[in-house]
């Protein structure tokens, strides 16, 4: 059985499901599993956000999200279970964006390769964002793989 689930989900097709990821990454021998839920939010930067597009050439994305699961196997053992989802698409406030999900023997491993895999997913996917907002303006942002610092944080 696979211990990766890695998906790119066209919101034509439907909506990211968290409870999926949540079976995905159970099993009897873990007591761990975090779930990580990423929503468009209304407000970025002082501006009121009416929805998100998010574009991707697809199987790059997914080879991206497989060498951030192999990284997380390589980091937290053989027994991680991890799922990966991003939408893709036109969002509109409160839709989901993204799901992460690790399951672990123990909750320690389970939280630091969740949180290992979302920074990971949003700082280095090939993911362009395109903000839409209430004025009727539209940005594509720079994503945070063109952050400042080495770990691809800009003052967060």
């Amino acid at each position: 059985m696979d211990r990766h689930h890695c998906a790119v989900v066209d919101i034509v097709e439907g909506p990211l499901d968290p409870a999926a990821a949540l079976d995905f990454v159970s099993d009897p021998g873990f007591g761990g599993i975090t779930l990580f839920v990423g929503r468009v939010r209304d407000l970025n930067h002082g501006r009121v956000v009416t929805g998100v597009s998010y574009d991707m050439f697809v199987p790059l994305a997914l080879n991206g999200f497989r060498e951030i699961a192999a990284r997380a196997d390589g980091d937290f053992g053989p027994k991680l279970k991890l799922y990966i989802a991003h939408a893709k698409g036109r969002l509109a406030v409160g839709d989901l964006a993204v799901v992460v999900a690790a399951g672990t023997p123990h909750r320690d491993e389970a939280f630091r390769a969740c949180r290992q895999v979302i920074e990971a997913v949003k700082h280095t996917s090939p993911i362009w964002k395109q903000e839409h907002y209430e004025d009727g303006d539209s940005v594509w942002s720079e994503g945070c793989s063109l952050c400042g610092d080495e770990h691809g944080h800009a003052g967060h």
